[in-house]
Protein backbone atom coordinates (compact mmCIF):
# COMPACT_ATOMS: atom_id res chain seq x y z
CA UNK A 1 0.00 0.00 0.00
CA UNK A 2 1.11 3.53 -1.06
CA UNK A 3 2.05 6.27 1.39
CA UNK A 4 -0.80 8.39 0.57
CA UNK A 5 -3.34 5.02 0.57
CA UNK A 6 -2.70 4.67 4.09
CA UNK A 7 -3.54 8.06 4.72
CA UNK A 8 -6.97 8.55 6.36
CA UNK A 9 -9.76 10.08 4.12
CA UNK A 10 -10.49 13.85 5.06
CA UNK A 11 -13.12 16.65 4.45
CA UNK A 12 -12.42 19.94 5.31
CA UNK A 13 -16.12 21.36 4.82
CA UNK A 14 -15.36 25.48 5.04
CA UNK A 15 -11.57 26.15 4.42
CA UNK A 16 -12.98 29.88 3.55
CA UNK A 17 -13.85 30.70 7.08
CA UNK A 18 -10.23 30.48 7.53
CA UNK A 19 -9.07 33.11 5.43
CA UNK A 20 -6.47 30.31 4.23
CA UNK A 21 -4.69 32.29 1.77
CA UNK A 22 -2.42 33.62 4.20
CA UNK A 23 -1.70 29.99 6.33
CA UNK A 24 -0.17 27.01 5.99
CA UNK A 25 -1.36 24.04 5.30
CA UNK A 26 1.32 21.26 5.22
CA UNK A 27 1.11 19.69 8.66
CA UNK A 28 -2.83 18.82 7.79
CA UNK A 29 -1.52 18.00 4.13
CA UNK A 30 0.86 15.25 5.69
CA UNK A 31 -1.57 13.56 7.96
CA UNK A 32 -4.30 12.34 5.71
CA UNK A 33 -5.79 12.49 2.00
CA UNK A 34 -7.51 15.88 2.17
CA UNK A 35 -10.99 17.18 0.18
CA UNK A 36 -11.09 21.12 0.78
CA UNK A 37 -14.24 22.99 0.22
CA UNK A 38 -14.65 26.60 0.44
CA UNK A 39 -18.22 26.42 2.22
CA UNK A 40 -20.30 23.59 1.77
CA UNK A 41 -24.39 24.21 1.89
CA UNK A 42 -26.04 22.37 4.63
CA UNK A 43 -28.03 20.56 1.83
CA UNK A 44 -24.65 19.28 0.51
CA UNK A 45 -23.07 17.97 3.74
CA UNK A 46 -24.35 14.26 3.31
CA UNK A 47 -22.48 13.84 -0.19
CA UNK A 48 -18.81 15.64 0.41
CA UNK A 49 -18.52 13.37 3.89
CA UNK A 50 -19.96 9.95 2.86
CA UNK A 51 -16.41 8.36 2.45
CA UNK A 52 -14.63 10.55 4.73
CA UNK A 53 -13.30 9.31 8.41
CA UNK A 54 -12.12 12.36 9.45
CA UNK A 55 -14.16 15.88 8.75
CA UNK A 56 -13.48 19.18 9.97
CA UNK A 57 -15.90 21.59 10.36
CA UNK A 58 -16.09 25.70 11.74
CA UNK A 59 -19.99 26.17 11.16
CA UNK A 60 -20.89 23.87 8.99
CA UNK A 61 -23.81 22.19 10.57
CA UNK A 62 -23.18 18.43 11.55
CA UNK A 63 -26.83 16.92 12.73
CA UNK A 64 -28.08 13.44 13.42
CA UNK A 65 -28.40 12.28 10.18
CA UNK A 66 -25.15 13.09 8.44
CA UNK A 67 -23.89 11.05 11.53
CA UNK A 68 -26.15 8.14 11.17
CA UNK A 69 -25.55 8.34 7.25
CA UNK A 70 -21.63 8.40 7.56
CA UNK A 71 -20.55 4.54 8.13
CA UNK A 72 -16.50 5.67 7.64
CA UNK A 73 -16.88 8.41 10.38
CA UNK A 74 -14.62 8.57 12.79
CA UNK A 75 -13.66 12.18 14.29
CA UNK A 76 -15.26 15.56 14.22
CA UNK A 77 -12.72 18.08 14.57
CA UNK A 78 -14.32 21.47 15.08
CA UNK A 79 -11.92 24.33 14.41
CA UNK A 80 -13.66 26.47 16.90
CA UNK A 81 -13.82 26.12 20.41
CA UNK A 82 -17.83 26.05 20.49
CA UNK A 83 -19.30 23.32 18.84
CA UNK A 84 -22.87 23.51 19.02
CA UNK A 85 -22.85 22.83 15.09
CA UNK A 86 -22.63 19.24 15.91
CA UNK A 87 -24.94 16.69 17.38
CA UNK A 88 -22.04 15.62 20.16
CA UNK A 89 -24.81 13.23 21.59
CA UNK A 90 -25.70 11.14 18.62
CA UNK A 91 -21.93 11.22 17.69
CA UNK A 92 -21.04 9.68 20.84
CA UNK A 93 -24.01 7.25 20.55
CA UNK A 94 -21.99 6.14 17.21
CA UNK A 95 -19.00 6.28 18.61
CA UNK A 96 -17.58 9.31 16.74
CA UNK A 97 -15.32 11.25 18.42
CA UNK A 98 -15.74 15.25 18.40
CA UNK A 99 -13.01 17.58 19.49
CA UNK A 100 -12.21 21.42 19.64
CA UNK A 101 -9.89 23.80 19.80
CA UNK A 102 -9.15 25.64 23.30
CA UNK A 103 -7.14 28.97 24.02
CA UNK A 104 -5.55 29.73 20.21
CA UNK A 105 -7.47 33.40 19.71
CA UNK A 106 -6.64 34.24 22.91
CA UNK A 107 -4.30 37.71 22.26
CA UNK A 108 -6.31 38.22 19.36
CA UNK A 109 -9.42 38.75 21.08
CA UNK A 110 -8.09 40.53 24.30
CA UNK A 111 -5.81 42.75 21.63
CA UNK A 112 -9.09 43.52 20.25
CA UNK A 113 -10.79 44.53 22.91
CA UNK A 114 -8.12 47.39 23.42
CA UNK A 115 -8.85 48.21 20.28
CA UNK A 116 -12.31 49.15 20.79
CA UNK A 117 -12.12 50.54 23.94
CA UNK A 118 -9.26 52.67 22.40
CA UNK A 119 -10.69 53.85 19.56
CA UNK A 120 -14.16 55.04 21.77
CA UNK A 121 -12.55 56.40 24.63
CA UNK A 122 -9.89 58.61 22.83
CA UNK A 123 -12.91 59.27 19.62
CA UNK A 124 -10.22 58.20 17.38
CA UNK A 125 -12.86 57.67 14.58
CA UNK A 126 -13.87 61.31 14.97
CA UNK A 127 -10.71 62.96 15.27
CA UNK A 128 -9.54 61.06 12.05
CA UNK A 129 -12.67 62.14 10.69
CA UNK A 130 -11.53 65.80 11.44
CA UNK A 131 -8.41 65.49 9.77
CA UNK A 132 -10.37 64.19 6.63
CA UNK A 133 -12.28 67.35 5.93
CA UNK A 134 -10.16 69.76 6.61
CA UNK A 135 -10.60 70.62 10.13
CA UNK A 136 -7.24 70.43 11.25
CA UNK A 137 -6.12 72.30 8.53
CA UNK A 138 -8.30 75.04 9.00
CA UNK A 139 -7.24 75.38 13.02
CA UNK A 140 -5.60 78.51 14.42
CA UNK A 141 -3.57 76.12 16.35
CA UNK A 142 -1.12 73.11 15.90
CA UNK A 143 -3.21 70.81 17.08
CA UNK A 144 -7.10 70.60 16.87
CA UNK A 145 -9.93 70.06 19.45
CA UNK A 146 -12.86 68.40 18.30
CA UNK A 147 -14.12 66.64 21.72
CA UNK A 148 -12.47 65.57 24.64
CA UNK A 149 -11.17 62.65 25.07
CA UNK A 150 -9.92 59.95 28.02
CA UNK A 151 -7.20 58.17 29.46
CA UNK A 152 -7.87 54.30 30.62
CA UNK A 153 -4.93 55.37 33.32
CA UNK A 154 -7.26 55.21 36.97
CA UNK A 155 -10.33 53.93 35.39
CA UNK A 156 -11.83 50.75 36.44
CA UNK A 157 -12.65 47.91 33.95
CA UNK A 158 -15.55 45.05 34.75
CA UNK A 159 -14.59 42.32 33.33
CA UNK A 160 -18.04 39.37 32.94
CA UNK A 161 -16.78 35.98 32.90
CA UNK A 162 -12.92 35.77 33.95
CA UNK A 163 -11.99 32.09 32.23
CA UNK A 164 -9.09 32.33 29.25
CA UNK A 165 -10.16 35.51 27.49
CA UNK A 166 -11.38 37.32 30.86
CA UNK A 167 -8.16 36.98 32.57
CA UNK A 168 -6.46 37.79 28.93
CA UNK A 169 -7.75 41.19 29.32
CA UNK A 170 -7.58 41.60 32.78
CA UNK A 171 -3.85 41.07 32.26
CA UNK A 172 -3.35 44.10 30.01
CA UNK A 173 -6.11 46.05 31.82
CA UNK A 174 -3.53 46.16 34.66
CA UNK A 175 -0.67 47.50 32.17
CA UNK A 176 -2.66 50.01 31.34
CA UNK A 177 -2.96 51.54 35.04
CA UNK A 178 -6.97 49.76 35.36
CA UNK A 179 -8.59 48.68 38.03
CA UNK A 180 -9.61 45.58 37.34
CA UNK A 181 -13.41 44.03 38.80
CA UNK A 182 -14.95 40.50 38.13
CA UNK A 183 -18.27 39.97 38.24
CA UNK A 184 -19.28 37.07 40.10
CA UNK A 185 -19.91 33.96 38.58
CA UNK A 186 -23.44 32.26 39.68
CA UNK A 187 -21.44 28.74 38.59
CA UNK A 188 -19.14 29.60 41.30
CA UNK A 189 -21.51 31.42 44.23
CA UNK A 190 -21.58 29.60 47.32
CA UNK A 191 -18.08 27.21 46.84
CA UNK A 192 -15.33 27.58 48.76
CA UNK A 193 -12.57 27.97 45.74
CA UNK A 194 -9.30 29.73 45.80
CA UNK A 195 -10.03 32.42 43.45
CA UNK A 196 -9.64 36.43 43.06
CA UNK A 197 -12.11 38.58 44.82
CA UNK A 198 -15.38 39.11 43.02
CA UNK A 199 -18.16 41.56 43.01
CA UNK A 200 -22.03 41.75 42.76
CA UNK A 201 -22.75 42.51 38.96
CA UNK A 202 -24.94 44.67 39.83
CA UNK A 203 -22.46 47.01 41.74
CA UNK A 204 -19.97 46.09 38.76
CA UNK A 205 -21.89 47.39 36.25
CA UNK A 206 -22.87 50.72 37.62
CA UNK A 207 -18.95 51.40 38.90
CA UNK A 208 -17.30 49.95 35.88
CA UNK A 209 -15.91 52.36 32.95
CA UNK A 210 -15.78 49.74 30.96
CA UNK A 211 -17.89 46.66 30.65
CA UNK A 212 -16.62 43.47 28.64
CA UNK A 213 -18.22 40.26 28.23
CA UNK A 214 -16.50 37.29 28.22
CA UNK A 215 -18.90 34.64 29.43
CA UNK A 216 -20.83 31.93 26.78
CA UNK A 217 -23.91 32.44 25.46
CA UNK A 218 -26.45 30.26 27.76
CA UNK A 219 -30.42 30.41 28.54
CA UNK A 220 -29.54 32.07 32.02
CA UNK A 221 -27.95 34.93 30.40
CA UNK A 222 -29.39 35.51 26.96
CA UNK A 223 -29.77 39.11 27.02
CA UNK A 224 -27.92 39.81 30.38
CA UNK A 225 -27.18 43.22 29.04
CA UNK A 226 -30.48 44.94 28.80
CA UNK A 227 -32.62 48.21 29.49
CA UNK A 228 -32.69 47.38 33.21
CA UNK A 229 -28.94 46.67 33.42
CA UNK A 230 -27.71 49.48 30.75
CA UNK A 231 -29.45 51.98 33.10
CA UNK A 232 -27.56 50.78 35.92
CA UNK A 233 -24.29 51.94 34.10
CA UNK A 234 -22.64 55.06 33.99
CA UNK A 235 -23.27 57.69 31.58
CA UNK A 236 -19.34 57.86 30.20
CA UNK A 237 -19.21 54.20 30.45
CA UNK A 238 -18.23 51.85 27.42
CA UNK A 239 -19.85 48.13 26.64
CA UNK A 240 -17.58 46.04 24.74
CA UNK A 241 -19.12 42.68 23.36
CA UNK A 242 -16.58 40.41 21.35
CA UNK A 243 -18.16 37.10 22.87
CA UNK A 244 -21.92 36.59 21.80
CA UNK A 245 -24.35 38.46 20.36
CA UNK A 246 -27.13 36.80 22.12
CA UNK A 247 -25.79 38.21 25.71
CA UNK A 248 -26.98 42.21 24.58
CA UNK A 249 -30.56 42.99 24.39
CA UNK A 250 -29.62 44.67 20.67
CA UNK A 251 -32.74 46.96 20.94
CA UNK A 252 -32.04 48.33 24.41
CA UNK A 253 -28.41 49.04 23.20
CA UNK A 254 -29.89 50.61 20.55
CA UNK A 255 -31.66 53.22 22.17
CA UNK A 256 -28.94 53.58 25.02
CA UNK A 257 -26.05 54.81 22.43
CA UNK A 258 -28.88 56.86 20.44
CA UNK A 259 -29.97 58.60 23.62
CA UNK A 260 -26.43 58.84 25.07
CA UNK A 261 -27.66 56.80 28.25
CA UNK A 262 -23.39 55.26 28.03
CA UNK A 263 -20.43 57.07 27.30
CA UNK A 264 -20.58 54.32 23.64
CA UNK A 265 -20.30 50.42 22.77
CA UNK A 266 -17.91 48.01 21.02
CA UNK A 267 -19.47 45.10 19.23
CA UNK A 268 -17.65 42.05 17.41
CA UNK A 269 -20.55 40.34 17.78
CA UNK A 270 -24.46 40.50 16.85
CA UNK A 271 -27.18 37.90 17.19
CA UNK A 272 -28.10 37.04 13.81
CA UNK A 273 -24.59 36.44 11.78
CA UNK A 274 -23.83 37.64 9.08
CA UNK A 275 -26.35 40.67 10.36
CA UNK A 276 -29.85 41.79 8.10
CA UNK A 277 -28.97 44.72 5.84
CA UNK A 278 -31.82 46.10 8.03
CA UNK A 279 -30.70 45.85 11.36
CA UNK A 280 -30.90 48.83 12.97
CA UNK A 281 -27.42 48.73 14.94
CA UNK A 282 -25.33 48.52 11.46
CA UNK A 283 -27.48 50.66 10.29
CA UNK A 284 -26.45 53.95 13.23
CA UNK A 285 -24.08 56.13 12.24
CA UNK A 286 -23.03 57.38 15.64
CA UNK A 287 -19.17 57.96 16.55
CA UNK A 288 -20.12 56.06 20.10
CA UNK A 289 -20.87 52.85 18.21
CA UNK A 290 -18.42 50.85 16.33
CA UNK A 291 -19.45 47.27 15.11
CA UNK A 292 -16.90 44.92 13.68
CA UNK A 293 -17.67 41.86 11.80
CA UNK A 294 -16.46 39.30 13.98
CA UNK A 295 -13.24 39.06 13.24
CA UNK A 296 -11.47 39.23 17.23
CA UNK A 297 -10.14 35.96 17.07
CA UNK A 298 -8.80 36.18 13.93
CA UNK A 299 -5.39 37.94 13.65
CA UNK A 300 -3.29 35.44 11.18
CA UNK A 301 -1.05 33.91 13.78
CA UNK A 302 -4.16 32.64 15.67
CA UNK A 303 -5.52 31.19 12.10
CA UNK A 304 -2.33 29.20 12.02
CA UNK A 305 -1.92 28.11 15.58
CA UNK A 306 -6.22 27.01 14.93
CA UNK A 307 -4.75 25.05 11.93
CA UNK A 308 -1.40 23.75 14.03
CA UNK A 309 -4.13 22.21 17.11
CA UNK A 310 -6.70 20.51 14.38
CA UNK A 311 -3.32 18.75 13.20
CA UNK A 312 -2.67 17.57 16.71
CA UNK A 313 -6.35 17.00 17.23
CA UNK A 314 -5.79 14.71 14.39
CA UNK A 315 -2.72 13.04 15.17
CA UNK A 316 -3.57 12.38 18.97
CA UNK A 317 -6.69 10.72 17.15
CA UNK A 318 -4.71 8.29 15.34
CA UNK A 319 -2.51 7.57 18.08
CA UNK A 320 -5.68 6.27 20.22
CA UNK A 321 -5.09 9.19 22.91
CA UNK A 322 -7.68 12.03 21.43
CA UNK A 323 -7.23 15.15 22.99
CA UNK A 324 -9.73 18.18 23.17
CA UNK A 325 -12.75 15.64 23.18
CA UNK A 326 -16.19 17.19 24.17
Amino acid sequence: MSELASKPRAVFLDKASLLPEDLGFQSLNAIARWQWFDNVDDNDVQRCIQNAEIIVTNKVEINQQAIVNSKKLKLICVAATGYDQVDVAVAKQFSVTVCNVRAYATASVAQHVFTLVLALSRNLLPYKESVATGNWSRSDFFCYFGRSFSDLEGKSIGIIGYGELGRAVAKIAECFGMKVLVAHSYKTVGKSVNREPRIDLNLLLATADVVTLHCPLSEDNHHLINAQSLAMMKSDAILINTARGGLVDEAALLHAVKNHQIGGAGLDVLQEEPPSLTNPLINLCSDNLIITPHIAWASRESRQRLVNEITKNIQAYQRGTPRNVV
